[in-house]
């Protein structure tokens, strides 16, 4: 289980729609990434867009025709959002590492602060094509 995150133009109406997921159509409403207990984050980079890294989700969070939101519409600061991709903390037990079986299941190696991450393996669809300086993984295509 994770929370997924949006980046939203201000006047769009998010409220009254069964999905998020309905609304991605141009860049309206963008798909952040996600964040998942233990991992690193996962967050989106939408190369037709010319999101390609942190930066470029950055120019985005600051612009004053757009807000952050997460999956329950709730509103995140620029602060919050930047705390929960690039400041994570991982296991509270770093003494019992995850168990190569867990790494090879979820195709995932070790991370930083006692986070696991994606191992980079991007396919046609997508996959983790990349590694962040911090606490977050490059993920393309899609996922939830």
């Amino acid at each position: 289980m994770g929370t997924n995150y949006y980046s939203v133009k201000r006047d769009l109406d998010y409220e009254n729609v069964e999905s998020l997921w309905a609304l991605e159509r141009g860049d309206d409403v963008l798909h952040i990434g996600k964040s998942s207990a233990g991992w690193c984050f996962s967050l989106h980079i939408i190369p037709e867009l010319g999101i390609n890294t942190l930066e470029d989700w950055i120019r985005m969070f600051i612009e004053p025709d757009r807000i952050i939101i997460n999956e329950y519409r709730e509103t995140v600061s620029f602060v919050d959002m930047m705390r929960i991709i690039t400041a994570r903390r991982g296991r509270d037990d770093p003494g019992r590492p995850p168990t190569p079986e867990f790494l090879e299941g979820n195709h995932a190696e070790p991370g930083p602060s006692g986070l696991v991450r994606h191992k980079i393996e991007p396919t046609m669809g997508g996959g983790c094509v990349g590694h962040g300086e911090g606490t977050y993984d490059y993920i393309e295509g899609e996922f939830s």
